[in-house]
């Protein structure tokens, strides 16, 4: 490989961040400045990109401990609002999912109008300082006789809430039409029969990962946004593909890497963890994610410089094709295309929507970016990044 023509270092960066001399943008800022200036330029003029994601992650939870009772317990099965939480942890260590629903929950059948509370929204009920109903059972010990509690926590009463999530920040992600002749509801959403919707879910140009496609910067220890606190990434996510097919400008065209995150939920903010009521489908949490892509070369200008036209995704039926995993689309579409509202599929004009929120995410990379410049926020440096194979 030549030579970069721009050398920084994590720690010079951090330099100027800490003497209020951080030059940052927004992802969204920085297309114009690589398109006017070049890569080069680019890289000598800023330090930090600031990118940002808000969209549903079903892979999404927490480790909770809720503290010890008196006499002691040793829970094995334990509810948070009727949710079930997995218990076969230790004493009063539990974890929620957040598309975990109560147990008599009728998952076999589908009621399209229907709200569906679930472990999302108990995710969301406790960082916005609501009570939540905590019961536990268990088969009792010598050490641990309790055999049953139940009593009223708050986030501020539980000793420890760690957010983890397994699977978030998806690079990437189909573009979701129904080709069959009947309504279906999906965790991309509803989807209207013969073609007559399409649904996708990404920030575009605005994404974490696709400013940084080869996770040259992004791995363990990276100090990340995470639910309007300051979390970080603990590794790759499950079903984590790096080697999907990529463009030119490194790019995935199809669903790719992933993160696994975690922080402090008493630190987090209700605005940036909700819990989501999917039609027909179930529960999940929509998360609010940011990351900051340190420019250290001119190769890192250039990723950050990716436009929604330049990013591509693939048009997927989800009546037939991906629930039986059959390899196939039905055209290939920009970001730039899907914001704008229609695409065209099989020859017709099609509307579309997104699940995930543009404005959130601006709002994302601009807190973030305030963050920086008012020397709240510094880089982590990875102690590895992620798989890129």
């Amino acid at each position: 490989m030549s030579e970069y023509k721009v050398k920084k270092t994590y720690e010079e960066i951090n330099a100027r961040i800490k003497a209020g001399e951080a030059v940052v943008v927004t992802a969204e800022e920085m297309v114009g400045i690589v398109r006017e200036k070049g890569p080069v330029e680019a890289a000598n003029t800023v330090d930090v990109v600031t990118t940002g994601t808000f969209s549903p992650m079903c892979s999404s939870g927490a480790f909770i401990n809720f503290g010890h009772s008196q006499p002691a317990i040793r829970a094995s099965k334990v509810w948070l609002n009727g949710i079930p939480a997995y218990a076969g942890l230790a004493a009063v260590d539990i974890y929620i999912g957040a598309a975990e629903l109560a147990e008599d929950d009728p998952l076999n059948k589908v009621f399209p109008g229907e709200f569906r509370y679930g472990g999302g929204h108990v995710l969301e009920d406790l960082v916005a300082g609501r009570k939540v109903v905590l019961k536990a059972t268990a088969y009792g010990t010598d050490c641990y006789p309790n055999k049953a509690i139940e009593k009223i926590v708050t986030l501020q009463d539980l000793p420890y809430a760690l957010l983890v999530n397994p699977r978030n920040c998806y690079q990437n992600y189909n573009c979701a039409v129904n080709l069959s002749n009947k309504t279906i509801y999906t965790y991309m959403g509803t989807l209207l029969p013969n073609g007559k919707n399409a649904n996708y879910s990404s920030a575009g140009e605005l994404s974490p990962l696709f400013n940084d496609p080869y996770y040259k910067t992004i791995g363990i220890g990276t100090r990340i946004f995470l639910g309007g606190g300051i979390g970080y990434v603990g590794w790759h996510g499950t079903q984590h593909n790096p080697a999907a097919m990529r463009l030119e400008n490194g790019t995935p065209s199809r669903p790719a890497g992933t993160l696994m995150v975690y922080g402090d939920m008493k630190t987090m903010n209700k605005r940036w963890l909700k819990g989501v009521s999917m039609q027909g489908y179930g529960a999940t949490l929509a998360v609010g994610i940011g990351i900051p892509i340190p420019i250290l070369n001119e190769e890192m200008a250039s990723y950050t410089g990716v436009s929604d036209a330049d990013l591509i995704t693939q048009v997927v039926d989800y009546a037939f094709d991906y629930p039986n995993g059959v390899k196939r689309n039905y055209g290939e579409v920009t970001y730039a295309q899907l914001k704008s509202g229609r695409i065209e599929v099989n020859g017709k004009q099609v509307p579309t929507a997104s699940l995930s929120s543009c404005n959130r995410a601006r709002e994302i990379a601009v807190t973030l970016k305030e963050w920086i410049e008012k020397g709240d926020f510094f880089l982590g440096k990875p102690v590895q990044t992620l798989p890129d194979k």
